[in-house]
């Protein structure tokens, strides 16, 4: 044992050091080293029973899951208030559930036997990562194309984003639910705008600043063909890397004509590991300006419950993340277009530069505070958080559509 003298010491114990014989006590002397040491019985009496009875409860839990996952699922909190917190549902009560709008998702597919599916219109299945596009699934270890369909056109126990819309689905992403392959993506990219003829584009996907991704990527070129043409591209602003030194949102969701979008919380502040937006445009080196300063906007992204494959019991889980909150402001988006596609497309019927760009400033003016916001734009909360019903009185505005 440490000398008392010792500055480092503090407490000193030797539980070995023999006391007391148990004579002074009036019992043995076994007894009296179970005083000085109270837990040796609980000891005894956890190993080994304790470990085994604890074993039990753990397999018998796995056993009976399959029994009490349904019962389970009608207890869990749902995650309705993000669809109530981002005004989507108030644009819902209108009857506007997206018809109309064609929208497309790059992801690691869909699972289409998932019961929140029955009723969606699927009209495009591509699957770039195997090139087996006859079979309509999901490759994702965790389901995390399914998830994301889920939160726009689950039609069943809960009602998605935008079950309305016409919906295309790409598989350009591998198994874990990132891409080896940056080729694999603009192809799905490119296939969304040329063969799907879509509206929006919805990438829960992106790479870090830095990892290789270039200002000449194929990626980049697809998702600027795609803005080009009147397609809007919503992305994820990307799960930081605490460890990592990313100091902007992942690309695509960097590049300029693209939405941004970073995940809040219930409370409203914003995801601990929604990534920051740059001051600086990567691509140009210049400034970024309203309304084109990243992220864009926050949505909801925190627990959301969704849909994941359908051989689970039951088919769903909670999903946190950019990816989650990209959903929303898509079918947000989905449900403007379905109202005012044809506004915004004008005489020509082509939405150009200008006029998405119109619908960018909507978007921003429509913003609500996040909590402790103070500036206009926030590295981190971007404009503040999705509204969707005062996007679209934004839109209406920006666009000169009188009130009815």
């Amino acid at each position: 044992m440490p000398e008392p003298e010792e500055p480092n010491l503090l407490t000193a114990v030797d539980v070995d050091a023999p006391g007391y014989p148990g004579e002074a006590y009036g019992i043995s002397d076994e007894e009296a080293r179970e005083l000085r040491w109270p837990f040796g019985p609980i000891m005894r009496f956890l190993w080994p029973w304790g470990a085994v009875g604890f074993s039990t409860v753990i397999v018998s839990f796995i056993l009976l899951y399959p029994s009490i996952a349904p019962l389970l699922g009608e207890v869990l909190p749902d995650s309705e208030w993000a669809f109530e917190d981002s005004g989507i549902r108030k644009i819902q009560d209108n009857g506007n559930f997206g018809e109309g709008t064609r929208v497309c998702i790059v992801d690691t597919g869909i699972d289409i036997y998932h019961p929140e599916f029955e009723r969606i219109n699927l009209v495009g299945f591509r699957d770039f990562y195997a090139d087996n596009s006859n079979e309509t699934r999901d490759i994702g270890y965790e389901s995390h194309g399914t998830l994301m369909a889920g939160l726009l056109v689950a039609n069943e126990s809960f009602i998605g984003a935008a079950p309305g819309v016409s919906l295309s689905v790409a598989i350009a992403l591998g198994p874990t639910g990132k891409s080896s392959n940056e080729r694999m993506v603009s192809q799905a990219i490119r296939w969304c705008r040329i063969s799907q003829n879509s509206d929006i584009i919805s990438l829960s996907l992106g790479s870090e600043p830095g990892s290789g991704v270039s200002s000449s990527s194929e990626t980049i070129e697809a998702v600027n063909e795609a803005l080009n043409e009147g397609i809007f591209v919503v992305a994820a602003a990307g799960n930081s890397d605490p460890e990592s030194n990313n100091s902007d949102v992942s690309t695509p969701a960097s590049i300029e004509g693209v939405i941004s979008v970073g995940a809040h919380g219930k409370d409203g502040n914003p995801w601990k590991d929604s990534a920051t937006g740059s001051e600086m445009d990567p691509f140009t080196g210049e400034e970024r300006v309203f309304p084109n300063q990243k992220p864009e906007i926050l949505a909801p992204g925190v627990l959301l419950w969704s849909c994941i494959s359908s051989e689970y019991e039951p088919p769903y889980a909670y999903s946190s993340g950019t990816s989650d909150s990209t959903v929303l402001v898509t079918g947000a988006l989905a449900l403007i277009l379905n109202e005012y596609g044809g506004v915004i497309a004008g005489e020509n019927g082509r939405i150009d530069s200008h006029e998405m760009s119109l619908v960018k400033v909507a978007l921003a003016k429509s913003a609500r505070d996040a909590p402790n916001q103070i500036s206009s734009h926030d590295s981190k909360i971007g404009y503040g958080l999705l509204d969707a019903e005062e996007w679209a009185n934004q839109v209406a505005l920006e666009f000169g559509v009188e009130e009815q």
